[in-house]
């Protein structure tokens, strides 16, 4: 893998925003793997594919690029209509996400990461102000994905501080929580909460009460469930069952690496 652009490719090109799509797209296609299962090459779709940039062939797994220029991933990122991103999370129709950063100065890829489609929730997505009268298109609402929302563990990093990750680990991250693809919107959303919090929590081990600490922020959030921390014991087994955690005794857990 190399990290520097292949500046070659945007000869021709003026306008900023065009010379970094195209080296952006360009080394995403040439430089990364599936993610998923490993194939060694992506595709690209069509140009304006009106959902994802990049597709697997072997697995069939489909790839949204975006990308920005600086060092840090940031705690949010841009995407397309509000009302469309949120009816493709409800459909499960959503692609995975892949987003880039790179220092403009070398023009090299500084961070690389996916956020596999399982950890996109309507929770995630937030709403922008409709775009002025004056504007081109009048009216129009876009969203932001709001990256500070997804557990550490939903962001799984192929290039880290323009380090490359081994692909070994890179998948094993991947399918380390890949059980969430399994699962329905709400119990995704619960299983997702949990684990935020379980990440949250500094140490190796956690107890049973640490977890409930959280009761009233996921009552606000839940306000229909009577009973959250029956929820909460029930989404601790789940995670405990895929090997996310460990059962150490009562009250008591461990994560595990």
């Amino acid at each position: 893998m190399n990290l520097y652009f292949d500046q070659t490719k945007a000869e021709g090109y003026r306008s900023k925003s065009q010379v970094a799509r195209v080296l952006t797209e360009h080394w995403a296609k040439k430089n990364c793997y599936c993610p998923s299962c490993g194939n060694l090459a992506l595709n690209s779709f069509p140009n304006n594919q009106p959902v994802a940039d990049l597709y697997c062939k072997r697995c069939s797994e489909q790839f949204e690029l975006k990308s920005r220029s600086g060092e840090r991933v940031g705690k949010k990122a841009p995407d397309s209509a509000y009302k469309k991103m949120i009816e493709r999370i409800v459909s499960s129709e959503n692609p995975n996400f892949f987003f880039l950063t790179y220092d403009k100065t070398e023009w090299m890829v500084s961070n690389f990461l996916v956020i596999p489609n399982f950890y996109f929730t309507p929770d995630i997505i937030e709403k922008r102000k409709p775009l002025a009268k004056n504007a081109k298109r009048s009216g129009w609402v876009g969203c932001d994905i709001l990256l500070n929302k997804i557990p550490e563990s939903g962001k799984v990093y192929i290039v880290r501080n323009k380090e490359i990750q081994p692909k070994a680990e890179v998948l094993r991250e991947w399918n380390k929580t890949s059980f969430l693809e399994n699962s329905k919107l709400d119990q995704r959303e619960w299983l997702i909460d949990v684990l935020k919090i379980v990440e949250q929590i500094q140490s190796e081990y956690f107890t049973l009460a640490q977890i409930y600490s959280f009761e009233r922020s996921l009552s606000s959030k839940y306000p229909n469930n009577n009973n959250v921390r029956a929820k909460i014991r029930q989404k601790l087994q789940v995670l405990r069952d895929k090997g996310v955690i460990e059962f150490v005794r009562r009250g008591v857990y461990r994560k595990l690496s």
